[in-house]
């Protein structure tokens, strides 16, 4: 499906999705628990259905109406072969493979989309290493085998998921287990989120640098209601679509406290020069002078594609730099953020592991290749408002992978005639 959207600035209020992050722990957390949990999610996107999908082959009862999503946790093992369709979730993948470990069970992954290609080693070592058996066919991932507990150590430069799906399978096993985390660790934030589950879940466990203490045989302990905080990551490409206009754009429902690295989003609006006002749970992006900069991908990479577009219209030149991680997402996200400002008419250059972006006062529009990547297509939707033709968005419908209602709440906001 194209989508055309028509150019100019934009301006309105917005209510942010539920966290795609936290959704995807608080699902595991509450199926592996000891009591059954609802859960108040107000948006279901594709990944959070493909955790809701697999954990209920594992066994997990889930219930879902009006917002709502009750959990009933597993209590025995499957014997027969549980089919587990992941889709393009990496989080659901790298998140629920320990876990399927850690209960003995005989699965299959089934991977759509980039996924088959996206890598999973030194995590499928050390699973091998410790009593699995993994066998990859095509989009298919073979698992058998249970998990022992002892000393796993996992590099932190390649997916903070890596970490964080340990981090809920090691609780589970029948003894005690440490986990080493080596290298420079990036994306700490998200690593967080996962502490702060297990601790929301009285999870015992120490940390001492990146060295876990884990005790074994312990279930999650949520609360018997827990609600799903608004979602920094899909709330950026609103933000920064209120950089472009006077009136400005605000997005509600966002937890001034939250641990979710995306929040970082803020910060970085305000370094570009954005002005940026937080009251309570609502924040509100207007113009302001917007001047290039240089930014760090290492902690924030869903960022990129969207802090793109704002570099192609502030002045001199912004540098991403550390995004290498970039090429292995639903698309080859260094590539695909440069084509699509480049058929903007925009000046771009793609270096091995970052961008530099030459800012200008508007761009031109045209039709773009979201290349099936939600990012890339709801940050050219974002980029119609510093166009001076409308933007054709191919393949508009990927956005159903973390915000089913984007195109809807776009459509919402008022169009100010320049």
């Amino acid at each position: 499906m194209n989508r055309t959207v028509r150019a100019g600035e934009r301006s309105g209020t917005v209510a942010a999705v539920a966290s795609k992050s936290m959704a995807h722990r608080l699902l595991i957390a509450t199926a592996f628990g000891k009591q059954k949990t609802v859960l108040f999610c107000r948006d279901l996107s594709k990944d959070i259905l493909a955790t809701v999908d697999c954990l209920r082959a594992l066994g997990a009862e889930i219930k879902m109406e009006d917002g709502a999503i009750a959990v009933d946790p597993i209590v025995q093992r499957k014997k027969e072969l549980c089919k587990l369709p992941c889709g393009e979730s990496g989080s659901t993948l790298r998140f629920l493979l320990p876990l399927v470990g850690a209960l003995g069970v005989t699965a299959v992954f089934e991977m759509e989309g980039r996924l088959p290609e996206r890598p999973l080693a030194p995590l499928d070592e050390e699973l091998t290493r410790h009593g699995m058996t993994l066998r990859k066919e095509k989009n298919l991932l073979f698992c058998e085998g249970k998990l022992m507990p002892g000393q796993y150590t996992v590099a932190g430069n390649i997916s903070s998921q890596y970490i964080s799906g340990l981090l809920f399978a090691l609780p589970l096993l029948a003894g005690d287990s440490m986990l080493s985390v080596t290298e420079t660790v990036e994306s700490k934030d998200y690593i967080m989120l996962t502490e702060q589950t297990l601790k929301k879940g009285h999870v015992v466990f120490t940390k001492e640098q990146n060295n876990y203490q884990i005790k074994g045989a312990q279930r999650f302990a949520l609360g018997r209601e827990e609600t799903v905080e608004g979602d920094y990551s899909n709330a950026a490409f609103f933000l920064v679509l209120g950089a472009f206009s006077e009136r400005g754009v605000t997005v509600t429902g966002l937890s001034p406290d939250s641990r979710q690295g995306d929040r970082r989003i803020l910060s970085v609006l305000s370094r570009f020069g954005a002005e940026v006002t937080v009251r309570e749970d609502a924040v509100t992006v207007r113009r302001g002078r917007l001047c290039g900069q240089t930014v760090d991908a290492a902690e924030i990479p869903d960022l990129i594609p969207v802090l793109s577009v704002l570099a192609a219209v502030s002045r001199g030149e912004t540098r991403f730099v550390h995004a290498g991680r970039l090429r292995l997402k639903e698309s080859d996200r260094l590539t695909a953020t440069a084509q699509l400002l480049t058929r903007l008419g925009g000046r771009v250059e793609e270096l091995p592991d970052g961008l530099r972006i030459f800012g200008a006062e508007s761009l031109q529009g045209g039709t773009v290749d979201s290349f099936a990547d939600h990012r890339i297509a709801m940050s050219a939707a974002v980029a119609s408002a510093v166009c001076r033709e409308p933007v054709t968005v191919q393949i508009a419908e990927c956005v159903q992978k973390s915000y089913p209602r984007f195109w809807d709440d776009f459509d919402r906001l008022e169009e100010i005639d320049r």
